[in-house]
């Protein structure tokens, strides 16, 4: 079926189609077993940020699973820019993408029979966009995020590697839920089996003591291409980072704290456990990070959020 040329494209399995065709089997082994490793970038002024650091971490996910797909990264970098060239267009003027990327392990060899072995194994590959839904974060530059931790703790290291961002989400929605039957506008931070803090369902976590940024351990979360945009910025700035193991005494005790993610880049964290982070309000180091962020996207991140999210609220 041919694309429609006003409609999204996406890309599926090596053929451009109209977004609204890019639908999988029940039999996926993405929908069946939630056996899908993935990226996300995003868009500043309709240019992708950071894709091929994205696209080498999705090459790091699929060695960790052993899953072999018949594109190389510079082939996917061409499929994400004819994405972009064809769908930013038809965004409203001045707003932004989401791009995925995702590879599920095949068909579910069940639903088929032997005879169908080597079809099965074949994986799944994908690649499409979506606009970036900026409501969902604005208000909380500055009102800040709220952290509870769960019962929910962080799946081992000896069970899935932290090296590769996967969809199996189960264990996040659960958490997610456990914090908001305590607090409606709560995000959980999950404890590894250790007692450490580690990190939220979308983002890295920081916080900030004496003039130090603190963040936790690579063993237990995953490496975010924007938790090593902040280690940059931190650097060019002249303020210290310390990786290390982080107890939740220590983000009681922190001046303020934060959290990097590829949508919102950096929001706040104001509140932990029903109690303020520091004095409960965006902290100095947040704020510095966030414009130097600004400048080397060219943007004010804020305030361009808040105009798109007022302005995607205004048409629906």
């Amino acid at each position: 079926m041919a694309a429609n040329p006003n409609e999204p494209l996406a890309w599926l399995n090596g053929q451009f189609i109209s977004w609204s065709q890019a639908k999988l089997p029940v039999s996926d082994m993405g929908l069946v077993h939630g056996a899908s490793v993935t990226e996300m970038t995003r868009s500043f002024q309709q240019r992708w940020f950071r894709l091929d650091d994205h696209l080498r971490r999705l090459e790091t996910s699929l060695k960790a699973v052993g899953w072999q797909i018949p594109y190389t990264l510079p082939e996917l970098s061409v499929i994400s820019e004819r994405l972009r060239a064809h769908n930013a267009p038809l965004l409203p003027a001045g707003h932004e993408l989401g791009l995925i990327q995702f590879v599920t392990a095949g068909q579910n060899l069940t639903y088929f029979g032997a005879a169908r072995r080597e079809e099965c194994r074949r994986p799944t590959v994908c690649c499409h966009t979506f606009p970036l839904p900026c409501e969902l974060w604005a208000e909380k530059y500055s009102t800040g995020q709220h952290l509870m931790i769960p019962s929910i703790r962080q799946i081992p290291i000896e069970c899935l590697s932290t090296g590769m961002k996967h969809r199996s989400r189960l264990h996040w929605i659960l958490a997610d839920a456990q914090a908001r039957e305590r607090d409606p506008q709560a995000t959980a931070i999950l404890l590894d089996n250790k007692g450490d803090l580690t990190e939220t369902s979308a983002g890295n976590f920081f916080l900030v003591k004496e003039g130090t940024i603190f963040t936790p351990r690579p063993k237990n979360i995953l490496s975010g291409i924007s938790r090593y945009v902040v280690f940059l910025l931190a650097e060019d700035l002249g303020i210290p980072i310390v990786v290390t193991d982080l107890h939740p005494s220590e983000l009681r005790q922190a001046s303020e704290s934060f959290t990097s993610s590829t949508p919102y880049c950096l929001l706040p964290v104001t509140k932990f456990e029903g109690k303020p982070v520091g004095n409960g309000e965006p902290g100095p180091i947040y704020r510095r990070l966030l414009e130097a962020w600004g400048k080397l996207v060219g943007c004010q991140i804020e305030q361009e959020m808040c105009r798109i999210a007022g302005e995607r609220q205004v048409n629906t």
